[in-house]
C-alpha cells in the first residue's frame, strides 16, 4: 500500500476516535447534570440549631414535632427510630456520626456530617417513594418494639382483660407468678387475682392477696385498674414488706398495750391526726369513759369534751373560752412538755401531763394524786403545828442536819440573832450561823467546839457551854445528837432574871 494510502487512513481513523470523544463527552455531561438528592428521601441541613433546607419528606416529619429549637423536634421525631441522636450540647463537639436503625429488619442508616456551624442528616435506605410514610411506620414500629420490651419485662404483673373476662395479654412477671401460685393450671386464661369489682371501682387500687402453691405462703399486692375501651388493664404491685411492717406494728403496739394495761397511770396515745391510737385499762377507771367510744377512736377535742361531761375535768369558769383553753392546751402538749393538776369536785385530785412523741403524735397520762396530795396536806399541817408549838418556847432553838445544814429554828432564835433562814436564797450552814453568833457574842473557844460537834460523824454526847450575848448576857448553849446524825442546838438564859430586866424599857 502506498504511503500516502496508509497516512490517509491514519489521519481518518484518528478523526473518528476524536469525534467519538467528543461524542461521549456530550452525552456524559447532562447525565452528570441530572445526578441531585432524591427528592423523596430524608435530608435535612442546620445552621447551629436552626433548619435552614430539608426535602419535601423531611419537613412534613418535622412539622408533626414540637421542641424549643428545630433540632429538638427532629430529635424527637428520629429518636425511636434511631437512638442516639445527639442533643443540642453533645451536637457542638461532634464532626461525624453513623446510626443504624434500632430495628433488625430496618436496613435503614442516618448519616451526620458537621462542619463548623453547618449541620447535614442524611437518612439512606429509605427506597419507596414516600419516605416520611417509611420513616412514620419505622419508628412507630420501634417504639411499639420498646414498649413492649419494657412492658414484658417489668418486675410487677401487667395484665390485660377482655369484655369476655379472660387474660389477653400478660407479661413475663405475671406468667411467673402465676406458675408458682397455681402450676397446676397453666396456660388458663382466667385471672389470677379474685377482686372486688365494686371496691376496685371506687378506689381504683386495692388490695388483693394470692397464696402460692409452692412455698404455700401468702404474698399481697396493691392491684390498680385501667379501663381502655372494653379491655381492663391491670398492674400489681408487691407490697409484701408494707405488709409485714404493718404486721410487725400491730405486734409491737400489741405488746405495749400489754404492759400498759398494769400501770395504774391512765394513758391515751393519739397520732399525727388527733384520733386516739391507744389506750390502757387505767385510762378507762380514771376517767369513767366506755370502752366502746374510747375503740371508737375519738378526736382530742371530743375527748376532753367527753371528759368535761364526765366531771372528771374542772367545769370551766367561762364556757365560750373553754375550747380555746383545750386547744392551747394540746398545742402545748405537742410542741412541749405540758402538766397541769385538776381538783374535781368528787374530791379527787388527779395530774395530767402531755408529752409529744415523734411523727407528731401526742401521749397523755392521768394519774391520780389523790392519796399523795393528802399526805402531802397533813405532812404541811403537822409541821405548821410543830412550827407553832417550838414558836411558844422561850429557848431559841435550832437544828442543823448531818451535812451542816440549818434546816429548823423557832421564833425565839429568830429574834435572839436576828436570823431569818426561810428568806434565804442559798442554804444557812452551820458555819455562816457562827459567824453571826460570834459577831453578837463574846469570843469564846467554844464557838469552834459547836461547830466540831455538829459536822461530827459517830457517837456523839450532849454537852453544853455557857456564851455570853452581846445585848442579852449570859446563855447557856446545849447541844443534843437528834436522828439521822441531826443536832438540836438549845439556848437557854442563865439568870432569867437577867433576860426579863434587859427587856424593859430604859
Amino acid at each position: 500500500m502506498p504511503v500516502v494510502e496508509i497516512i490517509v487512513v491514519l489521519v481518518g481513523a484518528g478523526a473518528a476516535v476524536i469525534a467519538g470523544l467528543v461524542f461521549l463527552g456530550t452525552q456524559s455531561a447532562p447525565q452528570k447534570a441530572q445526578v441531585a438528592p432524591n427528592p423523596c428521601g430524608m435530608h435535612f441541613l442546620f445552621c447551629d440549631l436552626d433548619l435552614e433546607h430539608a426535602t419535601d419528606q423531611a419537613r412534613s416529619v418535622l412539622l408533626k414535632e414540637s421542641g424549643e429549637t428545630d433540632w429538638h423536634a427532629m430529635r424527637a421525631a428520629l429518636t425511636a427510630r434511631f437512638p442516639g441522636l445527639p442533643d443540642g450540647n453533645a451536637l457542638r463537639s461532634l464532626d461525624t456520626l453513623t446510626l443504624r436503625a434500632a430495628a433488625l429488619d430496618d436496613p435503614a442508616v442516618l448519616h451526620l456530617d458537621r462542619e463548623q456551624e453547618m449541620t447535614r442528616v442524611v437518612i439512606e435506605g429509605d427506597f419507596l417513594i414516600d419516605a416520611s410514610a417509611v420513616h412514620e411506620i419505622k419508628s412507630t414500629e420501634a417504639e411499639l418494639g420498646a414498649l413492649r420490651l419494657a412492658a414484658a419485662s417489668s418486675p410487677y404483673p401487667i395484665w390485660l382483660i377482655g369484655a369476655d373476662g379472660k387474660i389477653h395479654w400478660r407479661n413475663i412477671a405475671y406468667q411467673t407468678l402465676a406458675d408458682a401460685a397455681r402450676p397446676s393450671d397453666e396456660g388458663t386464661d382466667d385471672p389470677l387475682f379474685h377482686l372486688d369489682q365494686e371496691e376496685l371501682d371506687e378506689k381504683r387500687t386495692v388490695r388483693a392477696s394470692i397464696k402460692i402453691e409452692e412455698t404455700n405462703l401468702t404474698e399481697w399486692y396493691n392491684v390498680t385498674a385501667t379501663q381502655v375501651d372494653n379491655s381492663t388493664i391491670y398492674h400489681a404491685v408487691d407490697i409484701n414488706a408494707v405488709i409485714k411492717a404493718e404486721v410487725a406494728q400491730r405486734n409491737f403496739v400489741q405488746t405495749l398495750a400489754k404492759t400498759f394495761a398494769h400501770l395504774s397511770i391512765g394513758l391515751a396515745i393519739f397520732d399525727r391526726n388527733g384520733q386516739l391510737a391507744l389506750f390502757n385499762p387505767a385510762m378507762v377507771d380514771l376517767t369513767s369513759l366506755p370502752v366502746e367510744f374510747l375503740s371508737g377512736r375519738p378526736g382530742l377535742l371530743a375527748f376532753f369534751d367527753r371528759l368535761r361531761d364526765n366531771r372528771v375535768m374542772p367545769e370551766p369558769k367561762n364556757y365560750s373560752s373553754w375550747r380555746q383553753e383545750i386547744s392551747d392546751m394540746i398545742a402545748a402538749a405537742t410542741h412541749a412538755s405540758y402538766q397541769e393538776t385538776w381538783t374535781l369536785d368528787t374530791g379527787h385530785t388527779y395530774r395530767i401531763s402531755g408529752r409529744p412523741h415523734p411523727d407528731g403524735a401526742v401521749a397523755f397520762l392521768v394519774e391520780d394524786i389523790t392519796a399523795e396530795i393528802s399526805l402531802t396536806r397533813n405532812f404541811r399541817a403537822e409541821l405548821e403545828l410543830g412550827q407553832s408549838l417550838m414558836d411558844t418556847f422561850e429557848d431559841a432553838l435550832a437544828v442543823f442536819s448531818a451535812a451542816g445544814v440549818l434546816t429548823f429554828c423557832n421564833a425565839a432564835f429568830r429574834e435572839m440573832w436576828g436570823m431569818d433562814p426561810e428568806g434565804s436564797f442559798a442554804d444557812v450552814t452551820i458555819v455562816d450561823s457562827l459567824k453571826e453568833w460570834q459577831a453578837q457574842a463574846e469570843p469564846d473557844p467554844a464557838w469552834a467546839d459547836m461547830r466540831d460537834f455538829v459536822m461530827k460523824v459517830g457517837e456523839r454526847a450532849t454537852w453544853e457551854a455557857d456564851v455570853i450575848h452581846k445585848s442579852d448576857g449570859l446563855f447557856t448553849a446545849r447541844l443534843s445528837p437528834i436522828a439521822s446524825g441531826a443536832t438540836v442546838i438549845r439556848f437557854s438564859v442563865k439568870d432569867p432574871a437577867q433576860k426579863a430586866s434587859s427587856q424593859l424599857p430604859a
